[in-house]
């Protein structure tokens, strides 16, 4: 591998010079050495993601994670702080307590989540951001309904480290190692196949007979060569996991002429910032030597805000795509949504359809539904195997995993409703039930927290991770905690729907009614002001907006409440 500064530059048409930031095999051995008396920073799963690109030239022309002058200018105008046009911020986010024992000029060694050295970095900048600014910026919004600004507020640190970074090894991937080619890598191949002309194709999905013919036109369209160049990185949350859709991918692949399509995996930590992020999207594939780039409807979109409206609108992307078109030295083909027009036995752009003419179209959401139930879902949307691969890992829901997640108010209800619902459902049979009461988990799982608002985030996410882990392998759980913050609530949902269901049972027993049950005198202590930072009384609790179900004890008996938990299931989906 190259030096830290160089630069390497392939014959490719619109390629342009690629940063490599590896040290050589000497040069990283030495500095495993030097790394060992610096201070050691564990990159987040996001991190992991971004530093893999940064080394390998993909987020060409960056040496490292951005300083606060890129990053100032880059949020207000999409530039860094020469000029160079840039969409997206590629920070390296960490907390208060590391930030405050850095100093300016201090190398920080960067490792993955087992301690292996993946990089060190000069300290050129430590500061905390705008984050409001910035999510205004990059994502055009404050709502917590956008997937990355809800990771900006929840989960990225609050403090920001910027500097230059020397390569040490790659991050590892025991998957699909085949199809992982750098950019480097795909230069060199599509230099040995001959390819002078490669329109890339970006997705997140499994691709259906829509997207095979639109790829298929695009590349017709360039006179091009066609890469599939699926992110495999983090996506939005609920996302097929990436190991269904890369078989899905090459069952695809098998539907083009030979020699003419390659399939290439790109790890990227993905924004959902629409419009910015198809310019991202353009200029990492061009560092990937692909001299087109098909942009389609609602690129990189999240979908509707907590209003119920779009974040951006359908054709956005290319319109901005448009706006930077000389800078981006990539073409963008754009492409409309393809519908199947029946008559014709085939698909078209949507504005090259008939009035008289049937067309046929099914959504994502439908398509997802058709999945959950287990109904038809019809050849001329589909590929069989396609269509196979996907009911393997997404069976219908009464044979996936689900987990309810009761929330309310301390004396509200919860362990007793949960416990009366668990047993009724192992009365019933033919699942895994387990029930993760609040009280037990402090008690085995989080002893050691207290009550502050960092712990009582930790022992919530801690519930949430044991429940993913019951739900991806088909069980039920059964969670009763508190629950208090909203943010948390979100970050467990999003957690858990990766894997399996989730329900979310708001058990809106007023307050009054709590204390009245108040065995344990909890209520009454915290009025008096020897428990401090208590729910309800001394600490918010934030009443879930959205919650799939609401029950107040108030007026109904356990046995009742469990029993319309049993119907709301049946009608979800999830028991017969």
């Amino acid at each position: 591998m190259n030096r830290a500064d160089s630069t390497l530059q392939l014959i490719s048409p619109h390629g342009g010079l690629l940063k490599d930031l590896y040290l050589t095999a000497e040069e990283a051995a030495a500095e495993k050495i030097r790394a060992q008396e610096m201070t050691s920073w564990d990159l987040t799963p996001r991190q992991i993601c971004d530093i893999e690109l940064l080394l390998n030239g993909a987020f060409s022309p960056l040496e490292g994670f951005l300083g606060r002058a890129d990053y100032d200018r880059c949020v207000k105008e999409m530039r860094l702080a020469d000029g160079t046009l840039w969409p997206i911020p590629i920070t390296l986010d960490v907390s208060e307590a590391f930030a405050a024992g850095l100093s300016e000029g201090e190398e920080i060694a960067l490792r993955d989540q087992e301690g292996v050295l993946i990089a060190t970095m000069a300290v050129e900048d430590v500061w905390t951001p705008d984050k409001a600014a910035e999510a205004r910026g990059v994502f055009g919004s404050e709502d917590e309904a956008h997937p990355g600004v809800r990771y900006l507020f929840n989960v990225a640190g609050p403090t920001y480290v910027g500097g230059r970074l020397k390569g040490v090894e790659s991050p590892i991937h025991y998957d699909f190692r085949h199809l992982r080619q750098s950019p480097r890598e795909l230069r060199e191949m599509f230099q040995s196949r001959g390819w002078r002309k490669i329109v890339a194709f970006q997705t997140r999905n499994p691709m259906h007979r829509a997207h095979q013919e639109l790829t298929f036109q695009a590349a017709r369209q360039a006179e091009a060569n066609l890469l599939i160049n699926p992110v495999v990185g983090m996506t939005k949350p609920g996302d097929v996991d990436h190991y269904t859709r890369v078989r899905c991918y090459e069952h695809v692949l098998k539907r083009y002429p030979e020699q003419t399509t390659a399939l290439s995996l790109l790890p990227l930590a993905m924004r959902m910032a629409g419009p910015r992020e198809a310019v991202w999207h353009a200029i990492i594939r061009r560092n990937y030597g692909c001299t087109h780039f098909i942009v389609g409807r609602d690129h990189a979109g999240p979908g509707k805000d907590s209003k119920g409206e779009d974040f951006y609108g359908p054709y956005d992307a290319q319109d901005l795509m448009k706006a930077h078109e000389d800078e981006l030295a990539i073409e963008m083909v754009p492409f409309r949504m393809m519908v199947y027009v029946e008559d014709r036995a085939q698909y078209v752009p949507v504005d090259e359809t008939k009035e008289d003419e049937s067309v046929l179209n099914i959504s994502g959401t439908e398509f997802r539904r058709r999945l959950q139930e287990g109904l038809d879902i019809p050849d001329w949307f589909s590929y069989p195997e396609v269509v196979a691969e996907l009911r393997k890992t997404h069976p219908p829901r009464h044979r996936q995993g689900v987990v309810l997640f009761f929330t309310g108010l301390s004396g509200a209800g919860k362990s007793t409703i949960a416990n009366a619902l668990m047993v009724k459902m192992m009365e019933m049979g033919g699942r895994r039930v387990t029930l993760l009461d609040g009280d037990h988990v402090r008690k085995n799982l989080s002893s050691e927290l207290g009550f502050s608002r960092e712990h009582r985030d930790l022992n919530i996410l801690r519930i949430g991770y044991v429940a993913s882990e019951i739900a991806k392998n088909g069980g039920i759980a059964i969670c009763a905690p508190i629950a208090p913050y909203s943010s948390t609530r979100r970050m467990v949902r999003d957690m858990v729907e990766a894997v399996g269901g989730f329900v979310e049972v708001h058990v809106a027993t007023s307050l009054e009614v709590c204390e009245s049950r108040d065995r344990k005198g909890l209520y009454a202590k915290a009025r008096a002001g020897v428990i401090k930072e208590f729910t309800g009384i001394s600490d918010p609790y934030e009443v879930p907006e959205n919650a799939e179900i609401v029950i107040d004890t108030g007026n109904i008996s356990p046995d009742e409440a469990a029993n319309q938990l049993l119907v709301k299931l049946e009608s979800l989906g999830y028991i017969r």
